[in-house]
């Protein structure tokens, strides 16, 4: 089962690879990872996705907990929560295919961010299955060149938050 586990963590050198240290040496993939400060400039927030049974997951949670620099851990999958994801890609067109990309764009509430008379350059924002949507549409209409994918971003919803307080 899909897992969206997201963690605040100390801002400090190191601290990213220690967490990524403890899922690699344990065997467990991480499929998506984002991490950037918060409004608290010694403290990030790093949202990554998994894979794996609850058992798996809570293991990971335990784990994770043990690292030094982790100030709070949480498995979003549970909680009601709000995902998104960025996707840019660029595509080959012609006349035609140049026209249903503009089309796709609009249907999924892209933008275009470029244009050349061989290319378009398109960025999505939405949840990974409505990106994955989007690029199977788009890969229906024009051959994919580029493709970067920011991966997951989430918070929960509502007034419950994640304290950065060790």
């Amino acid at each position: 089962m899909r897992h969206i586990i997201s963690i605040l963590l100390q801002n400090e050198a190191g601290a990213l690879s220690r967490v990524a240290g403890m899922f690699s040496s344990r065997g467990y993939n991480i499929e998506s990872l984002t991490v950037a400060p918060t409004h608290e400039a010694t403290v990030s927030r790093l949202t990554l996705v998994t894979t794996g049974s609850d058992a798996v997951i809570d293991q990971i949670i335990k784990q994770s907990r043990k690292l030094i620099d982790v100030v709070e851990i949480a498995d979003l999958t549970s909680r009601e929560h709000l995902e998104c994801e960025l996707v840019m890609a660029k595509v080959a067109v012609d006349p035609v295919a140049g026209r249903q990309v503009v089309e796709c764009a609009r249907r999924h509430r892209a933008q275009i961010l470029d244009e050349t008379e061989a290319t378009r350059t398109v960025q999505f924002v939405g949840t990974g299955a409505e990106v994955n949507s989007f690029l199977a549409d788009l890969g229906g209409i024009a051959r994919v060149l580029e493709l970067v994918r920011s991966g997951t971003a989430a918070l929960e919803r509502g007034a419950d938050i994640m304290a950065a307080t060790a």
